[in-house]
């Protein structure tokens, strides 16, 4: 569809979400790379939502088996 001369083109555009650093550098580089996507086509999403995913999951895991006494 399309609006004429000088209409905006129809279809995703990058949502220009502003990522702060949370201190967490396992996290921070999660953050980082889900603003990645941006530039990515809309195919190549889902690889970096679940490679985002599994850093997050590793990150949590490494926490949880953290040795309070250490």
């Amino acid at each position: 569809m399309s609006g004429g001369p000088g209409a905006e083109p129809v279809g995703p555009r990058p949502l220009g979400v502003d990522v702060r650093p949370t201190g967490h550098a396992e996290v921070d580089a999660g953050l980082t790379r889900l603003a990645d996507a941006d530039r990515l086509a809309v195919e190549d999403h889902l690889a970096v939502y679940e490679d985002v995913h599994r850093g997050l999951r590793s990150t949590l895991t490494a926490l949880d088996q953290h040795d309070p006494g250490s």
